[in-house]
């Protein structure tokens, strides 16, 4: 079994597929892993580090698409890159399928690549052991950006992310009580901020209100409470995730409307398309929008920017499952594995996901059934 690691190209895209310490494992196991030259450079992984564990350094793309069984990427494949695969391919990442173009899709069908998407694989507790520690991270983050961008010289309202005596604290509003929602809780609580969490689930509340021992607002979301809240919110953070399918929209651009001038949106949703109307992605080197008087940061790869810590905790996630393909074969394992199996979107060229076969309007076929037709 030959293993692939090619270099990201997207923009500001610095995290690498699999880290040196991954590549040890597979190597004493006895798998060859090929590995573009300077991959892991951005993560302060040099060739060095992969070349002592075992890899094999090669200096095209070309080269790791073509003699790998297997791809470990993080991001999504490029259009660019589409010409470098090989027929049946195997490509493991951050999918995000439901949000690509039509033209990619159709392209990944006709290749006949089998994608799977490290966004839905579940554990034998039906947990997401590969996407909670990304959403925990960009969690995490949300909060020191959004103090960043409150600040006046950013476009913000030149409120502290903190409690000052004398003056209210600043209002943040997370929509989803998931991972994301959770760690950005946690962290706006931390720095004094009075925090509103919304959610459809009032089990997802429950749990976010025990953790936080009952120190944050939550009430289950509805049109009428989205108003109040976003009205009201310094900050706003889109935390919804539906897994395989697109984000709907939350708030709407009447919302954004009647939000305070210099209030901050941080929606990371958006590398499933937004949860906010007038979300549209950017990129770590111009983060930022102004719409409406109130400061966009939807950035899709935000963890991209803490690279090196990113790198290491997808390697750390995705190993086991790599090494059950490796060892079983990709097929085997698949169909032994359900919560590998529900990682599929593209089975050999066909659609297995359903929430992304309605969005391309493509029929979706389940995984065992393609694999009994052969």
């Amino acid at each position: 079994m030959v293993i692939g690691v090619p270099r990201e190209t997207h923009r500001h895209e610095h995290r690498v597929g699999l880290t040196p310490l991954a590549i040890s494992r597979l190597t004493k196991f006895g798998y060859t892993v090929l590995i573009e030259r300077n991959a892991g450079v951005a993560a302060h992984f040099t060739d060095q580090h992969f070349g002592e564990v075992g890899a094999q350094i090669v200096y095209s793309a070309d080269e790791v698409y073509k003699r790998a069984d297997i791809v470990c990427r993080v991001g999504v494949i490029s259009t660019d890159e589409l010409d470098l695969l090989k027929q049946g391919s195997v490509v493991c990442a951050f999918h995000h399928l439901a949000v690509q173009p039509r033209e990619k899709v159709e392209r990944l069908m006709e290749l006949e690549t089998t994608l799977i998407g490290y966004e839905l694989i579940r554990d034998e507790n039906g947990e997401m052991p590969v996407l909670v520690p990304f959403s925990e991270m960009a969690g995490q983050m949300a909060i020191p950006l959004a103090a960043h961008y409150l600040q006046t010289e950013k476009g913000g309202r030149g409120i502290l992310m903190g409690n000052v005596p004398g003056v209210p604290p600043p209002t943040v509003l997370i929509l989803g009580a998931g991972s994301v929602g959770l760690a950005a809780a946690r962290s706006a609580l931390l720095s004094g901020a009075h925090v509103v969490v919304l959610d459809d689930h009032l089990a997802n509340l429950r749990t976010i209100n025990r953790e936080l021992s009952g120190q944050v607002v939550t009430a289950v979301s509805n049109p009428k409470r989205l108003n109040h809240y976003t009205a009201i919110a310094d900050v706003v953070i889109g935390a919804i995730l539906v897994p395989g399918e697109r984000t709907p929209y939350l708030v709407t651009e009447e919302m954004v409307k009647a939000m305070r001038t210099g209030s901050v949106i941080i929606d990371i949703s958006i590398d499933q398309g937004g949860c906010v109307e007038t979300s549209r992605p950017t990129s770590i080197d111009d983060p930022t929008f102004i719409m409406h008087d109130v400061v966009h940061y939807c950035v899709p790869n935000m963890t991209a920017n803490i690279a090196r810590t990113a790198s290491r905790i997808l390697a750390d996630a995705a190993l086991p499952y790599i090494i059950e393909m490796a060892e079983k074969g990709v097929e085997a394992a698949l169909r032994d594995d359900p919560g590998l199996g529900e990682s599929v979107f593209l089975y050999k060229g066909r659609m297995v996901n359903q929430g992304a076969g309605e969005v391309f309007e493509i029929p979706a076929t389940p995984l065992r059934q393609l694999m009994e037709e052969g």
